[in-house]
């Protein structure tokens, strides 16, 4: 067991190799607090589809009321909505055959045959369309972990991003599978430092980046000013 792979080190090593190499070496793999204060959103759709603008203002809700109950409209009209209200778990450790982890909801279908769907919850704005890499990897390690555990096939995963009404189907792919095993090898043959990341925008937001030595430019220096 001692070799399981966690889904945020297979997050962070897809974003950027050497954050986790910084992460591991300080300690620092806890969530963000501002987690904590997505999920509870994740947990309130129902009620804040009618909530006034002062309570949605006083929420950490990303966008503006007028359009976070528009969005929650659309999220009601999913086949999924009473599930993704009201889940038949939360905050379940799932551990598979590689890696373990926490998925923030659990959605088992009552029909025998549909197979459960884990979701991860993020703090985060979504892409235009689909889910970020990084998401990916942690939603089909969290779908294979489910799978392990249940002795079935998990084809699918869902990302929410409460803080903006927004959810996000991960399917399995056999692109998304081969990314995460690339991830699962990066995590488990990182030893030294990996090689910093030359010119990516990654960098400018990145904790460690004055650790790194990573130089990143501004805009007026990319403009020439």
């Amino acid at each position: 067991m001692s070799d399981l792979v966690s889904f945020g080190d297979l997050a962070r090593a897809t974003y950027c190799p050497r954050q986790l190499y910084y992460a591991r070496r300080d300690d620092d793999r806890a969530p963000p607090p501002a987690v904590d204060e997505a999920k509870e959103l994740a947990f309130q759709y129902p009620e804040l589809r009618d909530a006034s603008d002062a309570k949605l203002r006083d929420l950490p809700v990303a966008v503006a009321p007028e359009s976070y109950r528009a969005a929650l409209g659309r999220l009601a009209a999913r086949d999924d909505w009473d599930a993704l209200t009201d889940p038949t778990r939360r905050d379940t450790l799932l551990t598979g055959k590689d890696c373990r982890g926490v998925a923030h909801k659990l959605l088992d279908p009552s029909g025998a045959d549909d197979p459960p769907v884990p979701v991860l919850v993020s703090p985060g704005t979504p892409p235009e369309r689909g889910v970020w890499e990084p998401q990916t990897v942690k939603a089909v390690a969290a779908a294979k972990a489910l799978s392990w555990e249940r002795e079935r096939e998990i084809p699918t995963a869902l990302v929410e991003y409460p803080t903006h009404g927004v959810v996000r189907t991960v399917r399995l792919t056999t692109r998304k599978k081969a990314v995460y095993r690339t991830a699962l090898r990066t995590v488990r043959g990182l030893d030294g430092p990996p090689p910093r990341l030359r010119g990516s925008d990654k960098c400018d937001s990145c904790d460690y980046r004055s650790q790194c030595g990573v130089k990143t430019r501004s805009l007026r220096s990319l403009l020439g000013l």
